[in-house]
């Protein structure tokens, strides 16, 4: 059975060999990528923009410009899924052959409601961001309170103490 060693150790590892006794010696990591870039033949961007759903090809069901009213579309795209379900169902049942275009119009409601959540994603990601740093400062609070209570009861029992020896 053969066996083969471990392999050798990249180059660059003589770099860090005073890392010990001097963390600043090791090279500076290299600058984050900004803008477009390959990886393994895909073209990938830094930017976090949501293409618009005109730009992937598909026809927007909902009116655009920056004043929607998320709430309200979301619910006219779901009464319009729950419509087209039924229909497609009707359809099944007396045309099965004519089916194709429901399913169609299925998956265009289906991908304008994911372009809507998707668009609300940043409002939610700051939300939980609040809500965590909120409960952080809450725990704070607490651990601060809980401290100065220990602080107060040492301290009583430590003039206790004194007390009684200056008591004897």
């Amino acid at each position: 059975m053969a066996t083969a060693t471990y392999p050798p150790p990249p180059p660059f590892y003589r770099l860090y060999k005073n890392y010990s006794d001097d963390p600043d010696s090791c090279p500076a990591p290299p600058p984050p990528i900004e803008g477009p870039y390959s990886l393994y033949g895909a073209s990938y961007t830094t930017d976090d923009v949501l293409p618009g759903l005109e730009e992937q090809g598909v026809r927007q069901l909902y009116p655009k410009g920056p004043n929607i009213d998320f709430k309200r579309e979301l619910r006219s795209l779901n009464r319009e899924l729950q419509l087209n379900i039924l229909e497609l169902a009707d359809v099944l049942v007396e045309r099965p052959s004519q089916y194709a275009r429901r399913v169609e119009d299925i998956s265009l409601i289906f991908k304008n409601l994911y372009h809507l959540l998707n668009s609300l994603r940043p409002h939610q990601a700051r939300a939980t961001l609040i809500h965590i740093l909120e409960l952080q400062i809450q725990r704070r609070k607490q651990a601060v309170e809980d401290i100065k209570r220990r602080r107060e009861e040492a301290q009583r029992l430590l003039t206790e103490a004194l007390g009684a020896l200056d008591g004897q």
